[in-house]
């Protein structure tokens, strides 16, 4: 089959998206890099950030720096009011119940350990199991791992076909009376295959297995509702979604959340301290130890707002309309294997060029201004799985364009005559 055979072909494109007026919010893309105009493909790794974000982050420092919560001082005040007003954007970026669900972290690697540390120690015995899939970035796998060695549990991992889909049908056959858990990317990052989440969910949940999602390269490209989707845990990363790196957030069900032991020890997570006990704090505080990353969490807030004033169902329209298109152009290079080509699919492309590393690739598309990424993408499995030791990584952001695609295979064809 084609690669274009399993990519919706969509002429039309996206309506009433001025990406030439998104651009400009992104003081980074008008720079230059070895003399040509900088071609930014590298969003699955890290987005740029709008002006919005960069001020808000600005600002705190300037005008609001103070730590937060236990300050009785205007400063402080100030701070903690935009601190948790961001909290409860995340709440409704995500759609979830109340806002005590939302849990700042460094990013969605901490969110998934904090769960693997908090829930699953608790829950996950000897001779148990819990469930990840093929696809999963190793944020999702060594974790799981490192609480089956301890533990003495066995990991099982869900298969995928030569698409990258994961294989439902060898999913359900995974189930069994010690299934403690359940572990799910929701897009894949190595990959772009956008997982059934909803309908693995509600197979996990008539198993009696809670679910996290791995929404890191999901949030910031499709609409994410929590509460739709019934997930009982979800994480995901400030810096993919346009907002500062160091902060993420992890969205948990209150039921399950007041039932964990904190993750850290130390202040703002605790009611009292004495030498002979300890009491601690409400959600979400009780997973908060410590000063946090505040201009962090209010950077994120400003990228959320952003985001959200451009309408998540209009970016995913328009990075679709460049998926459909890129993987046309690079469909046409002789000795080009697009690696993924599910039929639900984000905008990632990954390829690799007949007798070419993905290192070569990627260091002279680089002096073309091109950036990629090229590796294994923090999934050794996958490469593992599609028999290959690298692929170059073309990922697609709300500021990406079709002449940028162009210019990418362009870039290819240079890439080729230099081996030829």
């Amino acid at each position: 089959m084609s690669p274009l055979a399993v990519v919706e072909k969509d002429r039309r494109g996206p309506s009433a998206y001025d990406v030439e007026a998104v651009r400009r919010d992104f003081p980074i893309l008008s720079r230059m890099v070895h003399g040509k105009p900088l071609v930014y493909l590298d969003n699955a790794a890290t987005t740029q950030k709008p002006q919005c974000v960069i001020d808000a982050v600005s600002r705190y420092y300037r005008e609001e720096n103070s730590n937060i919560h236990r300050g009785v001082h205007y400063l402080s005040e100030v701070a903690t009011e935009a601190y948790e007003a961001a909290r409860i954007k995340v709440q409704r970026f995500l759609n979830a119940p109340l806002f005590c669900e939302i849990i700042y972290v460094r990013g969605a690697t901490e969110a998934i350990n904090l769960v693997v540390s908090s829930y699953g120690r608790t829950h996950v015995g000897a001779g148990d199991e819990v469930i990840i899939s093929a696809i999963e970035h190793h944020s999702n796998i060594v974790p799981w791992q490192m609480l089956c060695e301890e533990k003495g549990a066995r990991l099982r991992v869900i298969p995928v076909n030569d698409r990258g889909e994961l294989m439902l049908e060898e999913y359900e056959k995974l189930f069994n009376p010690r299934t403690k858990f359940v572990s799910l990317v929701h897009v894949s990052n190595a990959l772009g295959t956008v997982n059934p989440v909803k309908e693995m969910i509600d197979t996990a949940h008539r198993h009696g297995a809670p679910v996290l999602v791995d929404g890191a390269q999901a949030a910031p490209h499709l609409p994410v509702d929590v509460q739709e989707l019934d997930c009982d845990f979800y994480v995901f990363s400030g810096h993919k979604v346009y907002g500062p790196t160091g902060v993420g957030a992890l969205y948990g069900k209150a039921s399950l959340l007041k039932d964990m032991p904190p993750y850290m020890g130390g202040g703002d997570m605790i009611r009292s301290v004495s030498f002979e006990k300890t009491t601690y704090n409400d959600l979400p505080h009780r997973f908060e130890a410590g000063t946090p990353n505040i201009a962090g969490g209010i950077g994120l807030g400003a990228a959320i707002d952003y985001v959200t004033a451009l309408g998540p169902e209009r970016i995913a329209a328009h990075e679709h309309d460049l998926l459909v298109y890129g993987t046309e152009r690079l469909s046409e290079i002789p000795g080009l294997r697009l690696i993924g080509t599910a039929r639900e699919k984000a905008g990632v492309l990954s390829f690799t060029l007949e007798g070419i590393h993905p290192h070569d690739i990627g260091t002279i598309l680089d002096r073309e201004g091109i950036a990629v990424r090229t590796g294994h993408h923090c999934a050794m499995p996958v490469m593992e799985r599609f028999g290959v030791p690298a692929t170059a990584r073309a990922s697609l952001g709300l500021y990406n364009t079709r002449q940028e695609i162009d210019a990418l295979v362009a870039g290819l064809h240079r890439v080729i005559r230099v081996f030829s």
